[in-house]
């Protein structure tokens, strides 16, 4: 078997890539019939001359590959027909601007493997940039409110070299006393964010104590999981499995921790029609607290009402305000900060890439060469080599045609 590690065609240019040098040589030696190709890049984070050093093929036409590897959408005119694909096609909810890439996909025959739908066989996604995106979300926040208080100045995540370098930028930074932070969500994201709060020392509380008590002048933060931040309209006790099976008839429950915290980092996984987590209303309560909200989950016009659009690794915050409902320029009067960079993990493109990796070799990689028995790869294969939808993703027929 041959795989390939493509060029990156989409516009923005993506630094990431799914396997590093090093990366490539551990599969190498783990599977003695596998070769692997690399196409040069000029933008990639590792750079050619990485692999060419680790004695990987560098060859710009990879027709005699079996399996391509990416990272973000394959532009249709770089598609080679008849070969395995894997990357984030962004269709499988029917997005409609990646419609003709899956008409491309079906017409040249390619069996397209989506990395957000390989999973195990409990339905927990297997891989991702998650991890990264909290970790460089949090540290954005950070950032921002450094420039908001105008008490220290951190680096942009994407001038750091690397992980280190970001972390130690994180010792100038100065909270006021009894700073709160509440943070929503429990996947990987979160679990990243958190990866930065443990890096500034910051103490986790429980919810309850969050909005109960003094903490003397501490910094301390909470995580807050669906069920701190959603209730039922009825009052009954919150069920997680029935809300995760009909989510209406639920309320925010949110405005007493907003009550209570200067800051918010959100994390969540959010679906279209569940309840929002704050609204435009609350947001011009007088009880509403919070200064500046870090939004890594960015749902635009969703769940958190001051995100109103992404921003951008080169222009990372704006604020919104609650009166108006309009953005402001950052660091006016009565407003709530915002940082909602939606490609996060590209601000550190060489640690996100080698997690990411990591994964890969130890969660994917092996089905293709143990005959996939609990179906890894099938499930989340949306085509197949005959040019069909499989049967797992026959709901799209209709958003093909």
């Amino acid at each position: 078997m041959k795989f390939g590690i493509i060029r990156e065609g989409k516009n923005p240019p993506d630094k990431r890539v799914p396997l590093s040098p090093q990366q490539c040589l551990q599969l190498l030696n783990q599977y003695p019939n596998l070769e692997i190709a690399v196409q040069p890049s000029p933008i990639r984070c590792f750079p050619d001359a990485e692999y060419a050093e680790a004695g990987l093929n560098l060859q710009e036409d990879l027709s005699d590959c079996d399996v391509l590897l990416g990272v973000k959408e394959v532009p249709v005119a770089m598609l080679i027909p008849n070969k395995s694909y894997l990357f984030f096609s962004h269709t499988y909810k029917k997005q409609a601007y990646n419609r003709d890439l899956l008409r491309a996909i079906l017409d040249k025959k390619i069996r397209l493997i989506d990395y957000e739908m390989l999973k195990d066989i409990s339905g927990k996604r297997l891989l991702g940039f998650g991890r990264y995106a909290g970790i460089v979300g949090a540290y954005n926040g950070f950032r921002a409110y450094g420039k908001l208080s105008g008490e220290y100045e951190l680096k942009a995540a994407h001038e750091c070299k690397d992980r280190r370098e970001l972390e130690h930028e994180l010792v100038k930074v100065r909270l006021p006393q009894n700073f709160r932070i509440a943070l929503t969500g429990a996947g990987k994201v979160a679990g990243g964010a958190m990866e930065i709060l443990s890096a500034l020392k910051i103490t986790q509380v429980y919810p309850d104590e969050f909005v109960r008590e003094d903490f003397n002048k501490e910094v301390v933060y909470t995580q807050l999981n669906v069920q701190d931040y959603f209730k039922r309209q009825d009052g009954k006790p919150f069920i997680r499995k029935d809300f995760y099976q009909d989510n209406q008839g639920y309320e925010s429950n949110f405005l007493p921790f907003a009550e209570h915290a200067d800051m918010y980092i959100a994390c969540h996984y959010w679906s279209e029609g569940s309840p929002l987590i704050f609204s435009r209303a609350e947001a011009r309560d007088p009880r509403f607290n919070i200064k500046l909200v870090a939004d890594i989950s960015c749902d635009i016009d969703g769940p958190v009402a001051s995100t109103i659009r992404p921003s951008t690794i080169a222009d990372p915050f704006y604020a919104y305000d609650p009166q108006t409902e309009k953005e402001v320029a950052f660091g006016t009067s009565g407003s709530i900060a915002v940082s909602a960079v939606d490609n996060l993990p590209g601000e550190l493109p060489r640690d996100a890439s080698e997690d990411f990796g990591n994964e890969l070799i130890k969660n994917i990689i092996p089905h293709f060469f143990n005959g996939d028995p609990q179906g890894i790869l099938a499930k989340a294969s949306e085509t197949e080599l005959n040019g069909k939808l499989s049967s797992y993703f026959a709901y799209l027929k209709d958003y093909v045609a």
